[in-house]
Formats: C-alpha cells, sequence, structure tokens
C-alpha cells in the first residue's frame, strides 16, 4: 500500500520531521543528486503567503541533509515573478546559504525540448505536445516537490503536481508571466490534462505539502489563509495531493489532474489503498476544518 503520512504540529519543522521519519526515504536519498522544487509563485515583502515560507524549506533541507545527499539544490521557477528575487524577499536564499544548498533558476536558458504523453481517452498531442525546458532538470535523481496546500481558481487545487507542472516549462523562454506568451503556448487550454502528462513525463520521487500556511477561498494567491500545522508526505506524490485534495474539500474525481495523472500510471488516487502512519484522513479533515471555519467536520459529508 502507498504510505501517506500526515502530521500536526504548531512547529512546522516538527510536523516534517514527524511526517518525513514515517517514510523510508534513505534509497532515494544517499548519494543521490536531490532537488528540493519550493513553491516560489509569487509574493511581496508584505504579502508571503502564498509561497512556501522559509522556515518549511529550513526543516524540508535539514533532515535531507541527515541522510547524505550527493547533491543538494533548491530549483525554482516563478512564473510570475523573477525566481531569486521571490527566494530573497521570502528568506529562502537565506536558508539555502546557511544549509549549504545550492539555488538553480530553472527558467534559464539553454532549453531542450521535451515531449509530453497523455491520458487514453485524449487527442493523440493533448492541448501541447511538448514542452521547453531547462535541461539540467532531467538530471536530477531525485525531485520533491513540495507545495503549500491550496485552492486554485482553475486546476481546483495547486498542490505537488501542479507545483512541477507549471514551474518546469521555462519562463524566460514562454514569458513572465507565462500567460504573455513570448513563444506560443496552450497550457492554460486544458491545465489539468496537461499537470497529468507534466506529472507522467517529469515524476517527483517525494511528495510534501505544508498548511503553513493554507489557503482557501481564492488562490494561487491573495485567498484566505491561516495555520494547521498539518504536513501531508509520500513517495507518491499523486496519493498526497489526493490526500491534500480531499482536506480542501475535494475527492480525486473533483480534481481531474489527479484522475488523469492516475489513468496514466503516475501514482494512486484511492484512498483505501493507502496507509496513514500517524493521522487518518478523517483526523486530518478535522483538523483543517477546526483551523479553517473554527468547526471539526466529518470527510463523510464532503
Amino acid at each position: 500500500m502507498v504510505k501517506v503520512a500526515i502530521a500536526q504540529n504548531h512547529r512546522i519543522e516538527l510536523a516534517v520531521r514527524e511526517a518525513l521519519r514515517h517514510l523510508d526515504l534513505t534509497g532515494i536519498i544517499r548519494g543521490k543528486i536531490v532537488a528540493v522544487k519550493p513553491n516560489e509563485t509569487w509574493a511581496s515583502r508584505k504579502d508571503l503567503t502564498a509561497i512556501t515560507q522559509a522556515d518549511t524549506l529550513r526543516a524540508v533541507l535539514q533532515y535531507l541533509k541527515e541522510l547524505k545527499p550527493k547533491q543538494l539544490i533548491v530549483s525554482g521557477g516563478a512564473g510570475a515573478a523573477e525566481t531569486d528575487e521571490i527566494f530573497r524577499i521570502s528568506g529562502m536564499m537565506q536558508v539555502l546559504k546557511d544549509e549549504g544548498a545550492e539555488f538553480f533558476d530553472h527558467n534559464r536558458p539553454p532549453f531542450k525540448e521535451i515531449a509530453l504523453t497523455y491520458a487514453p481517452d485524449k487527442d493523440v498531442d493533448g492541448p501541447q505536445k511538448s514542452v521547453m525546458i531547462n535541461p539540467r532538470v532531467l538530471e536530477y535523481e531525485t525531485l520533491i516537490s513540495l507545495a503549500q496546500l491550496k485552492v486554485h481558481s482553475t486546476a481546483t487545487v495547486t498542490l505537488c503536481l501542479k507545483n512541477i507542472a507549471m514551474s518546469f516549462p521555462a519562463a524566460d523562454y514562454y514569458g513572465h508571466p507565462r500567460y504573455s506568451q513570448k513563444h506560443a503556448h496552450h497550457f492554460f487550454k486544458d491545465m489539468h490534462s496537461f499537470i497529468a502528462a507534466m506529472a507522467k513525463r517529469f515524476p517527483a520521487q517525494l511528495g510534501i505539502i505544508a498548511g503553513h500556511p493554507a489557503m482557501i477561498g481564492t488562490g494561487p494567491i491573495g485567498g484566505h489563509t491561516f495555520e494547521t500545522g498539518l504536513v501531508i508526505a509520500s513517495r507518491d506524490p499523486v496519493a498526497a495531493d489526493t490526500v491534500g485534495a480531499r482536506l480542501l474539500g475535494f475527492t480525486s474525481r473533483g480534481v481531474r489532474h489527479l484522475s488523469e495523472a492516475h489513468a496514466l500510471g503516475a501514482g494512486e488516487t484511492d484512498t483505501k489503498a493507502m496507509q496513514f502512519p500517524i493521522m487518518t484522513v478523517d483526523e486530518a479533515f478535522a483538523a483543517f476544518t477546526h483551523a479553517a471555519y473554527g468547526k471539526r467536520l466529518s470527510i463523510e459529508h464532503v
């Protein structure tokens, strides 16, 4: 069964450590070229709520360092801003310096064209038959998606899969923001199918979702944010996203890119096929809804 560890602690570093220690990570970290991809979509000095928090990133890097990777990289590619600026104003750049991790902006050239494969019931080429990326991302032996627990106005949720899918397409090629179409693309024609295809082609080996803070109402920026202390982690990012979506109020059938990723063989969406060594989905949902709405709701009523 797929293991999904859900931990909660008001100190996010303890929640991260508790979730990760329940997963067997040595084989995918020790001696490997490991890249962590945080959420760095957009931020300002007055509003950092839409992105990975510096203390979350620090906790993840510190845990990974204990497992002795060959190389530890934090790979960023902001779509609506310059990546290095987001890292600086958020404090993530200082974390990299403190922890000895390398910063890499995969928005920059050179570029390489990579073909994509879509779910069987889609047109053979899907909405976007290929994508231009910085080829260094192909060198990562272990890719970790470090996402925020948020809703998204177009993709329904923006968790581990979207964190990779809408960042790897190089913004220096497609434009800042990417919808500016410096070079033509169709990412937004069918974002769900595009995210699923990207999850198949660029699979993460570990998904981590932090509700520090979580965001509801609107997203990916500008929504209602609040602290949950929750961390979801799994070596199957599709499974992690399925649980994250459940906390936000959606089944995998309600988030089409999760259903399509499952159809492509990218991961598990059936919670009955998952093992929960710490908190159950029901317990996490009650904790999440208490933080969001002041009332502990039951997953049965979602």
